[in-house]
This record gives C-alpha cells, sequence and structure tokens, in this order.
C-alpha cells in the first residue's frame, strides 16, 4: 500500500515537472517572440548610411539636447511636486485624503497629446487664460514642453512617493526630537537615506516617461523638436524606417538604463521595519499649509478638464464660446463612435488577456522556483525598458505585410506588450506573499495544480486582478506611442484621433475625445471600486462564517463540561 501511494506521488509530481516546464517554454517563447525578436529585427535596419543621415540631419544634435534638457528640469519639477503633495496628503492630518488621491491622479487617465493641447486651449495665443488676463508669453517652446510634462509624469511619482511615506518609521524622528536635531537635519539624516532607493526608481520612471513621450513635444513644441518627435515625423511623413530604427535605438539608451538602474535597486523600503506610524496633523499651520498647496495643485490639474468642457461645448472657439451640444454630434459624425468603440474592445481584450498572461507567467515564476522561473521572470519585465513608440516601430518592421499587419490584433498584441511588465509584477509580489507549502499540501491531499490555483490563488489575488486590469484597461485607453504606427482607418482607436482633430484645427471635437476617455476610465475605475469594495465585504463575511462554525464545537464542549 505504501509502495502505490509513493509511486503514484511520484508520478504525480512528474506530471507536475512536466507540465510546468513546458508552460514555461511556451511563455519564454511568446515573450522571446513579442518582445525581443522586433527589437533584433529592427536592429537589422540600421547601417551606415541610416546612421551617417540622422547625425548628418540638422535636427539631430537639437533634438538629443531638447529631449535631456526637457527631461531633466521635468523630472526635478515632477519629484519636488510629488514629495510635497505626498507629505501634504499623508502626514499633514488634512481631512478627505481619498478625494485628493482621486483629484491628483487625473491627469494619468487622459492621453499625453491631451495635456498638450489643454496648455494650448488655456495659455495658447487664443488661450482662454491669455485673454482673460492679457497675457503675452508664448507657450509653444521648451517650456510649454515642461509644464506638460510635468502633469503628465507627477502623478505616476505622487503614487510611487506616498505608497513609500505610509511605511516610514516614526521612532527616529522621536528620537530626533528628543535629541533636539533641527528639521532640516532631520530631513538629510533620516528621511533622504530611507527614500534613497525608492527615489531612484521614481526618477527613472519619470525621466523615461518624458524622454519618450511625443504626444506634448507634438502638439506645444513648435519649433522646438524632440527625439520622439523626430522620430514620428521621420517615419510617419518620409517612411523611412532606417532613420527611425536609428532614433528609436536612441531612445532606448536611456530607457535600458532606467530598466537596469531600477532591476538593481532591489531595496525599495519594507514595511515589516514599521514600528510606529506617523501621527497625522501635529499642527493647524501644517493643516492649512497642506490645504492651500493642494488647493492650488488640484486647480492646476483641474483646469486642462474644465478647458476640454468650455472648449467641447463652445459655438466655435475661441470666438464664439456660446453653449452648444453641436461639437458632440459632429465629433461622432466623423467616426468617433467607431473609434469609441475600437477603444473599448482593444481595451477589453487586452486586459482580459494581458491579466490571464501576467497571472500565468506570475504564478511559473513565483510559485515554481527553478532557473528558467529567473530566465522567465527576467524576459517579462523586459518590456518596461522599451519606450511606447520604439515598440510599435519594430513590430511595423516585423509585422508589415502578415495577415495579422492592419487589424485589431496587432494593436491588442502591441499593446500588452507595452503595459505587462506592471501588472505581472503586481501578481508576483501578490502570489509571493502566500503561503510557499500550499502547493506541497495540495499534493498530500491529491489536490491539483488548476484545482489549487481556481480555489485559492484566484481568490486570494482577486483585488490584485482588480487592479491589473484597470492598469491595463486604463493605459490601452489613452496610449498613442505604441499603436501610432501601426493604426489604419479601420482600426484607429480615439486617442489618436485627437492629434488629427487638432492638426485640423477642429479642437472643440478634440475637446469631446478627450473628455469622452476621461469618462470612460473614470467609469471603468468606479465600477472596480465597488467590485473591489464587495470582493472585501465577502471575504470578511465568509471569515466570520468560518469562526462562527469553528466556535460551534467549543460552546458544545463548555456547556457539556457545566
Amino acid at each position: 500500500m505504501k509502495k502505490e501511494t509513493k509511486s503514484l506521488s511520484v508520478c504525480s509530481k512528474s506530471r507536475s515537472f512536466h507540465y510546468s516546464a513546458v508552460c514555461k517554454l511556451i511563455l519564454i517563447l511568446f515573450f522571446a517572440f513579442f518582445v525581443i525578436m522586433p527589437l533584433i529585427r529592427m536592429l537589422f535596419y540600421i547601417n551606415a548610411d541610416s546612421i551617417g543621415r540622422v547625425i548628418s540631419g540638422s535636427l539631430f544634435v537639437p533634438a538629443v539636447i531638447n529631449s535631456i534638457k526637457v527631461a531633466l528640469i521635468s523630472t526635478v519639477i515632477a519629484l519636488i511636486l510629488a514629495y510635497a503633495l505626498a507629505v501634504c496628503v499623508e502626514r499633514s492630518g488634512i481631512k478627505f485624503a481619498g478625494f485628493w488621491n482621486i483629484i491628483l491622479i487625473l491627469p494619468m487617465l487622459i492621453p499625453s497629446i491631451s495635456h498638450g493641447m489643454g496648455l494650448i486651449v488655456l495659455l495658447g495665443n487664443n488661450g482662454i487664460i491669455t485673454r482673460l488676463f492679457g497675457l503675452s508669453w508664448n507657450i509653444y517652446g521648451m517650456w510649454g514642453i515642461v509644464i506638460g510634462s510635468v502633469m503628465y509624469a507627477f502623478p505616476v511619482a505622487f503614487l510611487m512617493i506616498r505608497d513609500v511615506l505610509k511605511y516610514e518609521d516614526r521612532s527616529p524622528y522621536e528620537a530626533a526630537e528628543i535629541l533636539g536635531i533641527p528639521k532640516w537635519r532631520q530631513f538629510t539624516a533620516i528621511t533622504v537615506p530611507y527614500l534613497r532607493k525608492p527615489l531612484i526608481s521614481v526618477i527613472f520612471a519619470v525621466f523615461t516617461m518624458v524622454v519618450t513621450d511625443y504626444g506634448v513635444p507634438l502638439i506645444v513644441g513648435g519649433k522646438f523638436s524632440t527625439i520622439p518627435v523626430v522620430m514620428y515625423q521621420e517615419v510617419i511623413g518620409q517612411l523611412d524606417f532606417g532613420k527611425g530604427a536609428v532614433y528609436g535605438v536612441i531612445l532606448l539608451i536611456p530607457a535600458v538604463i532606467a530598466f537596469v538602474f531600477d532591476l538593481l535597486n532591489k531595496d525599495r523600503g519594507n514595511s515589516s521595519f514599521v514600528r510606529r506610524e506617523f501621527e497625522s496633523g501635529r499642527g493647524r499651520l501644517k493643516r492649512i499649509s497642506a490645504y492651500i498647496f493642494c488647493g492650488s495643485v488640484s486647480v492646476c490639474v483641474l483646469l486642462p478638464i474644465v478647458a476640454f468642457v468650455i472648449l467641447g461645448f463652445a459655438e466655435n472657439y475661441p470666438g464664439n464660446l456660446t453653449f452648444t451640444l453641436e461639437n458632440i454630434s459632429r465629433t461622432f459624425n466623423l467616426g468617433a463612435g467607431r473609434y469609441l468603440l475600437n477603444s473599448v474592445i482593444i481595451a477589453v481584450l487586452v486586459s482580459v488577456i494581458g491579466v490571464v498572461i501576467s497571472f500565468v507567467t506570475a504564478y511559473f515564476t513565483a510559485r515554481v522556483k527553478s532557473g528558467a522561473s529567473r530566465f522567465l521572470h527576467l524576459i517579462a519585465i523586459t518590456s518596461a525598458a522599451i519606450p511606447g513608440i520604439v515598440l510599435g516601430l519594430s513590430y511595423v518592421i516585423v509585422f508589415k505585410g502578415s495577415f495579422i499587419y492592419g487589424t485589431i490584433a496587432i494593436l491588442i498584441m502591441v499593446n500588452i506588450i507595452h503595459f505587462i511588465a506592471s501588472p505581472y509584477i503586481m501578481m508576483y509580489n501578490s502570489l509571493g506573499k502566500i503561503n510557499c507549502n500550499l502547493e506541497a499540501v495540495g499534493e498530500t491531499l491529491g489536490v491539483g495544480r488548476l484545482r489549487m490555483v481556481k480555489d485559492v490563488f484566484i481568490p486570494q489575488c482577486s483585488l490584485t486582478i482588480c487592479e491589473m486590469f484597470s492598469y491595463f484597461f486604463v493605459n490601452c485607453m489613452m496610449t498613442i506611442s505604441a499603436v501610432s504606427f501601426l493604426a489604419t482607418t479601420s482600426n484607429k482607436p480615439a486617442a489618436l484621433m485627437i492629434n488629427q482633430f487638432e492638426a485640423q484645427t477642429q479642437l472643440e471635437c478634440a475637446a469631446v475625445i478627450s473628455l469622452l476617455i476621461l469618462m470612460i476610465n473614470i467609469l471603468l475605475k468606479f465600477v472596480l471600486y465597488i467590485i473591489k469594495k464587495l470582493m472585501s465585504k465577502t471575504r470578511i463575511a465568509n471569515f466570520a462564517a468560518a469562526d462562527t462554525v469553528k466556535s460551534v464545537p467549543e460552546e458544545k464542549a463548555l456547556s457539556l463540561s457545566r
């Protein structure tokens, strides 16, 4: 009997091993084909002639200098702004922290190109604020790009820094207060060392976002060219894939550097070291200052959205701002309905497929440890180092002429690869926190891996799955970089219509599209919020029921003892 049990156990383990090995191999081939291979294929388009034409071009050196300059300035401003906001929300004791969090992340729910257009509506030559106050400045150029880039990137930095501050221990600061150490010294000696490693990730995340974005520079850049804009113009305007490939490799350099630094930067703060949480609201002046600062930033965040509302319902901007609903019907007559439907379909399919691929990959890397798992983990996060505009160009080079080129399928695939790194990391971290002995217990009880995944791991990670779905959906709705080279008139997403309408001086229609994308993303966030609330209540109810069932035998035993 013991021999039979042992042989069955060995067979089960053998089948499990082969199953895992095959799945890992399929996933490795998948990422190699859709991530690594397009980049390698793009490199074959680079030769001495294309390099020479890029370097000798009149725009090359200015574009490189401009991109680095804008990225550095924007990163510094976004970092300072994000840190100040995170301190205000987490440490000042202001009320309605959830409200401030929602307002401050709104820029993440609209395309970067919309931020550029919002600046034009507000501060352009015929902008609302420009005309209202009789201002004479010129928003077009470097500082226009910086302002738009900061608005586009600071919410990401804010979320990252806020999450780190939640886990900081108050004890060192209390000791410093007792010793009479001044505030500035506490900041340099305690806060800076604690934030140093997490800030490296924040800095490179923001820098990469800004240096590879072409939405804001395209709209407000004017004659101030950046590398992504030049690359876009070279490929779209001249169909010069050789020069585009050279610019793509140039854009890869800062992104790869950021990726390597982030990969090596493993220690990002650990909540297990927190012994005492910070007490909020220790000073009235501090709270008032926080309200003023958060309120001021919120106004700046909401102004472009208000501008979209005014513009979207204006009779004829800028001459006639009379309220009208005609712009909505005009926008849909120009095909907005079809393009919005395309966006929603793509976003839903990317979210569903992306969540499945991310979950399966994370399961085999977090729960089934091996050399292949470590390699799969590395190749799965590689996409984080590839800018969207570079990924889109590489897909054009690889798949042009294939059966999926010009279809929704290629847009789905490029979006999955473009955004998969962050959801995968979310799930990898969630699965890594679950008891590592569960699989062994399941094998002992004769429960297979699939049933363990269905009955244990998916319910345990349900909230993370919601966050993954949200991440995929929102980013797909507003991305323009990865799909700009691949979209056709039949499969074009709505976000690309913003640039098209702006180029045709139909700003009202562009504003309507921006507002519709924002509303869809907000609706999705709200629905998922309700779902997560219901999940949490269900989980609490299940725990309570389990405790009740558990306590019944104890009550019977007590009654018998009496």
